[in-house]
């Protein structure tokens, strides 16, 4: 009994060892930031503008343009298990995820130009167009997002190193963050010169060009480990991954009421500042100024290490509803509205960080559990479904609200009980929502459960020792 007992502890040194020299090259942590700054080019304009350029730009009334928000992101969400069964199933010799990148690059760019070009088109055509290509480009993003996320645990078999490489790709993300909600409103302008239609389609033209060739590096530089050890996982196989991954189960949940909250906020900004504060110019400022998450993100890692994982998404989410109630308080002053966002942002962007790595340790407790391995499956419904349905949902009520209350784009003047409701769009609504995701999260010792003392694929790593 003790003879297999030493020999126990010795494969669990051994794999210890083994996952504690498993170190990631920064260049390739770069690039794999590189895949999220380039989808968050092009994938924030969507976030935070679609909603104001079908009304402001496109010429949809608020009404169906709310509806076709939430009817795409639907389709969408339904499209993020099933793109994450095809890379459980895809196999060629770049890996599962990696080749996704390159056949991806091109739809996705060209799907979000076009979704933000206006053709001379009218009546319902021009709604169908608006709807057909909000779907397509919503599906594109699905398909070159799942693979960001699911790629993580085939980067690196250490969990403080996924949470490195992780946390340079949440700071790159929203440096493409920035230049998208900050650049594009005053580049638009600058190239239309008075016609909005054509300003916004060559000035998403240019972020698409610079995202295709971002996306091209970040492929190129990728690798992935074990490519010829991988195996495909069948549907049955996805979904077994799911039994008792009770983790797993509540990341989701907590994931989507995280962006159901964050997408209400923002597809309220624009009018916000527009009709609230009577000054369009503050939409890039406050933009601009989301940037400072970066800090937070940044130090993600070193507080991991003394709060572990649980603490630090619990910290994080509580900076979000300190920044929001500022916001809520700050009323028509400016500079204390600036002070409560930048809290918000760098608590926001930070629990982002947080939930994206959380679900590729489940990948690995869906193994230990279970022992299939589907990260495709498992990370697409932690990660794409949650952005994909949150951001319907959240678009949606905000679109419902401001239509209710009589949103007309072309009042200049809009009535006191909009301007009402869109104040509580920019703080009460995702204040109760990213309550709920904290308490969803904090209600459990998920967490605790998921740090690297608790490594699930050193069972896996044993099992190579003993072949």
């Amino acid at each position: 009994m003790n003879a297999q007992t030493d020999h126990t502890d010795q494969n669990v040194a051994t794999a210890q060892a083994i996952l504690s020299s498993d170190k990631l090259p920064f260049h390739r942590k770069l690039t794999y930031g590189f895949t999220d700054m380039a989808g968050n080019l092009l994938y924030t304009l969507v976030g935070s503008y679609m909603l104001y350029f079908f009304t402001n730009v496109f010429g949809l009334d608020v009404g169906t343009a709310g509806v076709l928000l939430l009817i795409g992101r639907f389709i969408d969400a339904l499209g993020a298990p099933v793109m994450g069964v095809l890379v459980d199933h895809t196999h060629s010799k770049y890996g599962k995820n990696r080749p996704w990148f390159l056949w991806m690059a091109l739809p996705f760019t060209i799907s979000i130009w076009l979704l933000f070009t206006t053709p001379a088109l009218s009546g319902m055509m021009k709604v169908l167009y608006a709807g057909a290509m909000y779907i397509v480009a919503e599906l594109a993003y699905t398909a070159l997002s799942t693979p960001i996320t699911s790629v993580l645990p085939n980067i690196s078999s250490n969990s403080d190193e996924r949470t490195s490489a992780n946390s340079i790709r949440m700071v790159l993300g929203n440096v493409g963050n920035f230049f998208a909600v900050t650049f594009v409103i005053p580049l638009a302008s600058f190239l239309g010169n008075g016609n909005d239609r054509r300003g916004w389609s060559l000035a998403v033209g240019v972020y698409a060009i610079i995202a295709f060739i971002i996306l091209m590096i970040a492929f190129l530089d990728m690798r992935e480990k074990n490519v010829n050890q991988e195996k495909i996982i069948t549907i049955r196989e996805s979904l077994k991954a799911t039994k008792s991954n009770w983790p797993w189960v509540l990341i989701v949940l907590a994931n989507l009421l995280l962006w159901t909250a964050y997408s209400a906020r923002n597809a309220a900004l624009p009018y916000y500042f527009q009709y609230n504060l009577n000054d369009k110019a503050l939409i890039s400022i406050f933009n601009g100024f989301s940037i400072i998450q970066i800090l937070g993100m940044a130090a993600v890692p070193f507080v991991v290490k003394y709060l572990h994982k649980w603490g630090t998404t619990i910290l994080m989410l509580s900076l979000t509803m300190i920044g929001q109630i500022w916001i809520g308080m700050a009323g028509a002053n400016v500079t204390s509205s600036l002070i409560g966002w930048s809290i918000a942002c760098i608590g926001s962007g930070s629990a982002m960080t947080m939930f994206f790595s959380m679900v590729g340790d489940t990948v690995d407790f869906g193994e230990w559990k279970n022992g299939i391995r589907a990260n495709g499956f498992l990370t697409a419904m932690g990660a794409s479904f949650c952005i994909q349905m949150g951001s319907g949902i959240g678009s949606f009520v905000a679109a419902r609200i401001l239509a209710s209350f009589g949103f007309t784009a072309s009042k200049a003047v809009q009535s006191g009980k909009a301007y009402l409701q869109l104040t509580s769009l920019s703080s009460g609504y995702q204040l109760l929502s990213m309550h709920l995701a904290q308490f969803a999260w904090s209600s459990t010792v998920v967490g605790k459960n998921m740090n690297p003392s608790l490594q699930p694929n050193w069972k896996s790593v044993v099992k190579i020792i003993n072949e």
